[in-house]
């Protein structure tokens, strides 16, 4: 049974809730997708129950802080089960070119030198293109170029072993060039930083996000079965799911999620 563990909801400066990030989970494999903002990540990992031990697939979108600073801390951790013989294997990070050189640089200017060696011996920085496709623990991913309008950044499709389809688009609005990717999803992961009726509180488009009502409008367009709606504010955080929710289904009648952080999805 394939799962998604959600491990934080918010954008960039939450504070009742950790930064929008996940892990996909199936037996005791888990592929993380962005790792949030700091060493919270490590603290948030624990309370999943995800062993770090069985961590060997990370994806990063983009370069932003909300999204990339956790992967020193993934690093620390990992590299001293690597160095204590406790773990096995690869630690992979994936994500496009100009990111994973961030991240190399990031590295450089952090890191002691006993963890950098392992940079291409156990810790790979792998570089995927637009299009490309990859098996990450024996799913099928298919990563693609969204188009964003701020930093580069890219999202991913995949086919799950239930034969399922899972897109995650990033924390940006959805570009119609990548409709080939998004549109029949089975799952689509999307972005809705506030909702619309708080749009001159938030100000979503001035930050290039969206709405709970621009997202659930969009999925119901390109039949999208599941909805799952996060990178939210936190103000609301104890009515948010309620809320979000109800102004969604407006828009749309497919299965609508606002989960919390530690949530678990079954896919």
């Amino acid at each position: 049974m394939e799962k998604l563990i959600v491990l934080g909801t918010g954008h960039a400066l939450t504070t009742k809730c950790y930064n929008t990030c996940f892990a996909l989970a199936e037996e005791n494999k888990y592929i993380l997708v962005d790792t949030g903002g700091g060493n919270g990540i490590l603290g948030i990992l624990e309370k999943a129950d995800i062993p770090f031990s069985k961590i060997h697939n990370v994806f990063i979108t983009h370069r932003h802080t909300d999204h990339v600073l956790g992967v020193l801390w993934i690093i620390r951790k990992i590299s001293g089960l690597i160095r204590s013989g406790k773990y096995e294997g690869n630690l992979n990070f994936y994500g496009h070119a100009e990111l994973i050189q961030n991240i190399q640089t990031l590295m450089e200017v952090t890191l002691d030198t006993n963890i950098l060696q392992m940079i291409g011996k156990r810790i790979m920085l792998i570089p995927v293109a637009d299009g490309q496709k990859e098996s990450l623990d024996g799913l099928d991913f298919t990563f693609y170029d969204i188009h964003s309008t701020k930093a580069k950044q890219f999202g991913f499709t995949v086919k799950l072993k239930n034969g399922k389809t899972l897109t995650c688009m990033g924390d940006e609005p959805y570009n119609p060039l990548c409709r080939k990717y998004v549109e029949n999803s089975d799952w689509l992961l999307g972005e809705a930083f506030c909702l619309y009726r708080d749009r001159e509180i938030y100000k979503p488009y001035e930050k290039h996000h969206s709405t709970v009502k621009d997202t659930c409008e969009l999925a119901a367009q390109l039949n999208i079965k599941n909805l799952v709606l996060w990178h939210t504010e936190d103000q609301n955080i104890l009515d948010r799911q309620k809320l979000y929710i109800a102004e969604g289904k407006r828009y749309y009648s497919g299965n609508l999620y606002v989960p919390n952080d530690l949530d678990v999805l079954v896919l």
